[in-house]
């Protein structure tokens, strides 16, 4: 007797085999395994830098404005009064751009671009350096003193 859908009956019949699984490849030695072997091998890039994706300008009213506008409008840089008085502070203190940087949390390269006016501001950065610097660099009063922690901001003399 025979089997129709086994002709050979000492063959084992397979009912199910189990796919090929989709593996990352880590070495160049495996990827030419999989190349030799036929296995279909897709390149995809990981991502973009760490350091670029930080700062990304999240300015979604520019960003919409720009879209509402045919002419190329380069981003705005920071003002020649901040600039001033970042590198005024700083040498008073006798920090060098890298201390500074140090101290922010960020690369030398970003200090020097705001020392020179050519930096995009961000909002974060210049808080950070505000309080390491401890001097007004945004709004009306740049360059003034910040208030003290714990205060609101105004004269602890004129409360009483």
């Amino acid at each position: 007797m025979s089997d129709p859908y086994n002709p050979d009956p000492y063959k084992p019949m397979v009912i199910h085999k189990p796919q090929v699984r989709t593996a990352a490849v880590r070495s160049t030695s495996q990827l030419n395994a999989a190349a030799r072997s036929g296995t279909i091998v897709d390149t995809q890039p990981t991502g973009t830098v760490l350091n670029k994706a930080r700062h990304v300008n999240t300015d979604h009213r520019r960003i919409a404005e720009l879209d509402r506008s045919d002419d190329v409008k380069p981003p705005s840089t920071i003002k020649q009064t901040v600039s001033q008085t970042i590198q005024r502070v700083r040498k008073e203190k006798e920090w060098t751009q890298k201390m500074l940087a140090q101290k922010i949390n960020e690369k030398d390269t970003v200090i020097r671009d705001y020392e020179a006016g050519k930096a995009v501001p961000n909002q974060q950065i210049l808080g950070r350096l505000e309080r390491v610097l401890g001097v007004k660099l945004r709004g009306s009063d740049i360059g003034s003193a910040l208030p003290a922690r714990g205060s609101k901001g105004k004269d602890d003399d004129a409360k009483k």
